[in-house]
């Protein structure tokens, strides 16, 4: 089996060759004028038309910092690291809270996980610990020494008004609720995900060096049964962005600039608390995102976590669209929020306005061909470059998430062709979730249900 640094070389090889060829297929290389080069578009198409069809053009630059993150993300660490190694004894680790919020609909799912994560703790060597539920309805957690339930009262209000899952989570926060010290540590998950003994690894070793306050770490989706191919190879492009973008600004600049995502999330408590999640209702749709920002405008530092959780992307494509409105407007209102300070949010706004601007952009396709445009070749380029390194991040998302031991040279082959595949349809559901998330109701939280028809556990994300 190939080491782990000719593994990452290998990658690094392929996404150059790769955004090469792109480049090269694009004409942004070239060494003699295009046809179009010599049109004039103020005399073709009129001042007016030529202003806005440059204005189109230039959106697509809203997304080059993001696109450059993940690129030296997947450039400068290595991608294939070896398994994660203690670098202390557990028994000297701090006690660690493994908390879980659901709303309750599925007992049994909750219920499973639960034990599944206790005895994955178990197997890695964690010693102080325990799993916390909190929950708005009871799920009947099995007794054990190790294991909490938390029931959300239906009558409990906090004081800025935050609901859905910042509710929850800011009730398991509160004096005569929460049970921990201020130096123990919280591990945040949603209720379908899955630890890994690396993960409890990466997560014991995070909270024995303590440099950092917060961190998170990788989460895949094709693990054990893939229930619906298409949206799982949809999300290898989440599994790029972790490994890229997430993990550059993580372990370089020790900040969330671009936030980061609501699970395998690692917190110090007394950190926690001061940050807060009652945000009010722009701090409740994208509670994680909300909660970034305020901590890196509170001036705490963060770090990646090597190892990684698994989850499951969504089973239908109309959840797929619901979980990524959800996004796109809770991170519009973390934007406009006058609570956070522009500088502390400027990358996640650049990035906010490339997902909200995309059915603009993508209208370039159309546009470029019955209106051509000459533009310097830098910007052609640079242009041609985010669109190789996006389409890679499904390339590598895949080679990242589905193992060529198990599946061998041909059907990773079939994953990756499926993975770009898929492009097309979720740029697609993309603009949908753009458009109908600018013009409904912001301040609605969908719970995207994940039911396996004929399966005793059923499972939802948030």
């Amino acid at each position: 089996m190939a080491s782990s640094r000719l593994r990452h070389c290998l990658h690094c090889g392929l996404m150059l060759a790769f955004v090469l060829g792109f480049e090269a297929y694009s004409g942004a290389f070239r060494l003699s004028e295009f046809a179009y080069d010599e049109i004039n578009p103020w005399v073709e198409y009129g001042y007016l038309l030529t202003v806005l069809l440059y204005m189109v053009r230039l959106l697509t630059f809203l997304a080059l910092p993001q696109v450059l993150f993940n690129i030296l993300g997947l450039v400068v660490y290595n991608t294939f690291p070896e398994k994660v190694v203690l670098k202390g004894s557990p028994l000297l680790a701090p006690f660690v809270c493994v908390r879980v919020v659901t709303r309750g609909d599925y007992p049994e799912l909750v219920r499973a996980n639960t034990l599944r994560n206790m005895n994955t703790c178990l197997a890695a060597g964690m010693e102080n610990f325990m799993v916390e539920v909190v929950t708005d309805r009871a799920v009947h957690l099995a007794k054990h020494a190790r294991l909490r339930e938390v029931v959300v009262p239906s009558s409990y209000q906090t004081k800025s008004g935050a609901l859905f899952k910042a509710r929850a989570l800011q009730y398991s926060l509160e004096d005569d609720v929460n049970m921990l010290q201020a130096t123990d540590w919280v591990v945040h998950l949603d209720e379908e995900t899955l630890l890994t003994e690396s993960a409890v690894r990466g997560v014991l070793n995070f909270v024995m060096d303590g440099s950092h306050k917060f961190g998170q770490g990788l989460i895949t989706y094709a693990n054990e049964n893939v229930v619906n191919w298409a949206t799982t190879l949809a999300d290898s492009f989440r599994v790029s962005d972790d490994m890229g973008k997430v993990r550059f600004q993580f372990k370089y600049f020790h900040k969330p600039l671009f936030s980061w995502k609501g699970s395998y999330v690692v917190t110090q408590l007394d950190a926690e608390r001061k940050v807060s999640f009652d945000n009010g209702m722009d701090g409740s749709v994208a509670e994680d995102c909300y909660f970034a920002m305020m901590a890196f405008q509170e001036g705490y530092s963060f770090d990646f976590i090597e190892g990684e959780m698994w989850e499951k992307s969504p089973f239908t494509f109309w959840d797929f669209l619901q979980q990524r409105k959800r996004w796109m407007q809770g991170i519009w209102l973390v934007v406009h929020s006058r609570a956070i300070a522009l500088r502390y949010k400027a990358m996640l706004s650049l990035s906010i306005y490339a997902w909200v601007t995309m059915p603009v952009a993508t209208s370039n396709i159309i546009l470029a061909y019955y209106w051509p445009l000459p533009m310097p070749q830098l910007l052609d380029i640079l242009s041609a470059l985010i669109g190789a390194a996006c389409l890679y991040m499904y390339v590598f998302g895949v080679m990242k998430s589905f193992s060529l031991y198990r599946m061998g040279y041909a059907r990773l082959l079939l994953c990756i062709v499926g993975a770009l595949c898929t492009v097309p349809l979720n740029v697609t559901i993309e603009n949908v979730a753009v458009i109908w998330g600018l013009f409904g109701s912001k301040h609605h939280f969908y719970v995207v249900n994940k039911v396996v028809k004929g399966s005793r556990h059923e499972a939802h994300t948030v």
